[in-house]
């Protein structure tokens, strides 16, 4: 994979890491009490983790494969039993045409009493026309039924667009997503428009953060890989930014709840980035993230990638090796989350399952 191909448009997608049992305690964030006895990693060879949650109570995983070219499902009823959790593929890429290449970020949400996934692909003849794309499965469960194609959810430009998610708040379901701006001198800005419906938007699409701080610009101009979670009042919404290798990180934006989610003038962007690499616990690149919550209903869990090792041969998006991980989330004294550090590999011994 050529640099400068990746240059012209690309921009990385992201990777994730988890946080162990033995480090996590010795490093838990502040006020997240007790550790929790996650595994880590939770998932190998799994970048850009989706973890939903369902009302069934079990947990439905999905994630960027390496090989770039299928959509994969496992369901557990722990967060622990993903591990170990059999995978079945959902979808395969095109061999030919649109949806051919670069199968990226696939999250799972169900809605309106249907599931879909949100995935970016190009075509076959052309890799680096990343858009956003649309699966659909009107069977309670998601394993079964058929995935139907919907086709490309469109945005005001035919950009290299990416990493698309989802979130209802009071009443209205809004799409965040990543995206180049034509006229703008970086790969990837952070969007948000309204949703009609689970396959298009309606009205406005504003910009809620562009690359710009030093740390959001090591390699390529990268903001994207949004995730919300909603808690004392406000809408905090994470990032990634940078490079894919060990300089990628998460940032964070924030809105009061009672605000107007489509004015970017109500949201607030941390100055700096809340999730970093750490030499400690040997652990690169943390990023795109998700949120979910513990069995108990109550415990917030943060869900990203990592490396567990800093210098890489080659181009980033040809090692295999950003793993699923996750670590309990703490919150500080004034209700903003307290990401902590990404924790260590849990030491090998016994097997994970259920």
């Amino acid at each position: 994979m050529n640099r400068r191909l990746l240059m012209k448009g690309a921009l990385a997608a992201g990777a994730l890491t988890a946080m162990p049992a033995v480090a996590q305690a010795a490093s838990s964030p502040a006020g997240a009490g007790a550790a929790a006895p996650y595994v880590n990693p939770l998932v190998r060879n799994r970048a850009d983790p989706h973890i939903h949650r369902h009302t069934d109570r079990r947990y439905y995983f999905t994630a960027t494969a390496p090989e770039y070219d299928r959509i994969i499902l496992r369901r557990s009823r722990t967060l622990r039993g993903l591990a170990t959790a059999d995978e079945a593929v959902i979808w395969r890429k095109h061999a030919t045409g649109v949806m051919g290449a670069h199968i990226w970020a696939p999250e799972i949400h169900h809605i309106d009493g249907k599931w879909y996934v949100y995935f970016a692909s190009a075509p076959a003849e052309d890799i680096w026309a990343i858009r956003i794309w649309v699966l659909e499965n009107s069977h309670p469960d998601p394993f079964k039924g058929t995935w139907v194609e919907r086709g490309q959810l469109k945005t005001a430009w035919e950009t290299f667009s990416l990493d698309a998610t989802t979130f209802t708040h009071r009443g209205t379901r809004y799409l965040a997503w990543a995206q180049h701006e034509p006229g703008m001198d970086n790969n990837t800005a952070v969007w948000l428009s309204k949703m009609a419906d689970p396959l298009s938007l309606t009205g406005p699409q504003v910009r809620l953060t562009t690359p710009e701080l030093p740390w959001e610009t090591i390699g390529f101009k990268v903001n994207e890989g949004p995730s919300v979670i909603k808690r004392n009042g406000r809408l905090f919404m994470s990032y990634s930014a940078s490079a894919t290798d060990f300089n990628y990180c998460l940032g964070l934006l924030s809105v009061d709840a009672d605000a107007d989610l489509m004015n970017p003038a109500n949201w607030t962007k941390s100055p700096t980035p809340v999730f970093t690499s750490n030499d400690t616990t040997k652990q690169y690149g943390p990023g795109h993230n998700c949120f979910t919550v513990a069995e108990d209903g109550h415990t917030d869990v943060l869900v990203y990638h990592a490396r567990q090792y800093k210098d890489i041969v080659g181009d980033p998006l040809n090692d295999p090796n950003r793993h699923t991980r996750i670590q309990r989330l703490g919150w500080k004294a004034d209700g903003t989350p307290d990401f902590g550090i990404p924790v260590a590999d849990t030491p090998t011994r016994g097997v994970q399952g259920e």
